[in-house]
């Protein structure tokens, strides 16, 4: 196992109020939850992952949605159990949207 912190910096504070779950550690996937944070225009990322030896992946995987999406203010937390770069953006993505519509 690896854990490690990455903060990415967002001018773009998201709107997201309520804590949101998505997926499940089992393998090839992961499990994302994401609630507000502590400091508006930053975002930081906990990720605990199986799979050792890849932070420079995670941080391009999550700097590329970091730039399409508002992640200011905002504290994620990642149990991977081995996923691959396109279902860290499509959780990602699922737990960002989810927590959007439920503030609308």
């Amino acid at each position: 196992m690896e854990h490690f912190q990455i903060t990415l910096s967002n001018s773009a504070n998201a709107d997201i109020r309520q804590p949101v779950l998505c997926g499940v550690v089992s393998s090839g996937n992961l499990e994302v939850l994401v609630m507000r944070g502590d400091s508006n225009g930053t975002c930081t990322v906990d990720v605990n992952t199986s799979a050792v030896g890849f932070r420079e992946i995670w941080q391009a995987v999550l700097a590329d949605f970091n730039d399409r999406h508002a992640l200011g203010g905002l504290k994620i937390a990642i149990n991977d159990a081995g996923a691959t770069p396109a279902v860290v953006s499509l959780r990602l993505r699922q737990a960002y949207e989810s927590g959007r519509s439920e503030n609308r």
